[in-house]
C-alpha cells in the first residue's frame, strides 16, 4: 500500500509499557501547572490503533484536512480514560463532535451507549457509519457542529431509542474535537444544562488550562472564564502528549471535564442576557476601569458607587473581578 507507507508512523513506543501518573489527591490548587505535570500521560502508541487508523484513512483514499483540524488518536487507552472521565455506563445516550475513523465511538459503544455523532468530513462521515452499522448505537450527521441545533437532534433520538429513565435523564458530551473549534463547541454546550450533565473535551493543554484555573490580574483571565463557571464546575484532568495523534500536531493536548449546572444552579441574575453583554463589555476594555468601560450602562459615579457597594475599589479593572463580583455588580447596575 504505497499511500499507507507513505504516511507511516514510527512505532518505536510500542513495545514500551504504558505509563500512568495519577495526580495526588493532595495536590495544592493554587497551581495548576504542578498538577498538570503530576497528570501527564506517557503513553506507548497501541500497534493496533496505529494501524487502524491508517487503514481506515487509506481505504477512503483520504489524508487528514488541516482546514478541519483533523488529528485522530492512535492510542485506546487515552479513549477509554476519555470514556472513564465521563463514566460512560449500559444505557447512557452521548455527543460525539468528529467522531473520525470510530476509535472512540467504539469504546463508547463497547461501554453500553447509544452514540450521536456530529461529523462535518463526509467521507469519514461514510466510514464510521459503515463502521457501526450492524450495532444499532450509532446515529451520524453529517453536519458542521457549529452549526447544528444539536439539542432538537438529541430530543429526537432520545424519543426514538425510548431513553426516559431517571439514570438517562441527562446525556453527555465525550470527543475530541478539532482545537480550531474548541471555543465555539465550549459556548455551545456550557449553557445546555439541562440535556447534557457531562462534557468530557480533548482539547489543546494550553487552552484547556487557560478554561479551567486562568490567574486573575493577568492576560489569560477573560471573559470567557465567567462563562465557563457560570455554567459550569470544569476540572482538568490529564495532559495528552502530541506524540499520541495522527498527524502529529504541534502542541500537547489534554482532557478537561466540565461538570454542567442545572439552570436553577446558575448564579442569580436579573437577566444572563444582559449579565454577559456587561461582562464581554467590561473585557473588551480589559486594561481600562471599569467606570470607563461601563459608561454606556451607567453613569461613572453610579458604577464608582456600585463598586464600592460590594466592596471593591473605584480603580478596579475586569481581570480583578471574580464570578460572584461580576454577579453582584450586573444586579447592582440594573436596580439603579
Amino acid at each position: 500500500m504505497p499511500w499507507l507507507m507513505q504516511f507511516q508512523l514510527p512505532l518505536t513506543a510500542a513495545a514500551t509499557p504504558s505509563i500512568k501518573r495519577k495526580p495526588s489527591l493532595s495536590a495544592s490548587s493554587s497551581s495548576l501547572k504542578r498538577r498538570a505535570t503530576s497528570r501527564i500521560i506517557i503513553s506507548a502508541r497501541s500497534p493496533d490503533d496505529y494501524h487502524a487508523t491508517l487503514k481506515a484513512l487509506n481505504s477512503t483514499n483520504r489524508f487528514p484536512r488541516k482546514s478541519l483540524g483533523q488529528h485522530y488518536m492512535l492510542n485506546s487507552s487515552i479513549n477509554e480514560q476519555l470514556a472513564g472521565v465521563a463514566r460512560v455506563k449500559e444505557g447512557d445516550l452521548v455527543l460525539e463532535i468528529g467522531p473520525g475513523t470510530g476509535s472512540l465511538t467504539n469504546v463508547l459503544i463497547e461501554a453500553g451507549a447509544t452514540v450521536l455523532a456530529i461529523e462535518k468530513d463526509p467521507h469519514m462521515a461514510s466510514l464510521v457509519k459503515e463502521r457501526f452499522a450492524s450495532t444499532g448505537s450509532l446515529m451520524v450527521l453529517e453536519q458542521d457542529f457549529t452549526k447544528c441545533h444539536i439539542g432538537s437532534h438529541m430530543l429526537s433520538l432520545r424519543e426514538s431509542k425510548k431513553l426516559f429513565s431517571a439514570e438517562t435523564r441527562f446525556a453527555k458530551v465525550v470527543s475530541n474535537i478539532p482545537f480550531n473549534i474548541s471555543k465555539n463547541v465550549v459556548q455551545q454546550l456550557l449553557p445546555m444544562g439541562d440535556i447534557f450533565s457531562d462534557v468530557v473535551l480533548l482539547l489543546q493543554d494550553e487552552t484547556a488550562m487557560r478554561l479551567v484555573e486562568p490567574s486573575m490580574r493577568s492576560s489569560e483571565y477573560r471573559h470567557i472564564n465567567i462563562f465557563v463557571n457560570f455554567y459550569s464546575d470544569p476540572e482538568y484532568k490529564f495532559k495528552v502528549p502530541r506524540a499520541n495523534f495522527f498527524p502529529q500536531p504541534n502542541v500537547d493536548a489534554a482532557v478537561v471535564a466540565f461538570k454542567l449546572k442545572q439552570p436553577a444552579d446558575y448564579p442569580s441574575v436579573s437577566s444572563v442576557k444582559s449579565f454577559f453583554s456587561m461582562v464581554n463589555s467590561a473585557f473588551n476594555g480589559k486594561r481600562k476601569m471599569l467606570r470607563k468601560t461601563l459608561q454606556h450602562l451607567a453613569a461613572s459615579p453610579e458604577i464608582k458607587a456600585a463598586l464600592d457597594n460590594i466592596g471593591l475599589p473605584a480603580t478596579s479593572r475586569p481581570e480583578e473581578l471574580t464570578l460572584d463580583d461580576f454577579v453582584k455588580l450586573h444586579n447592582y447596575i440594573t436596580k439603579v
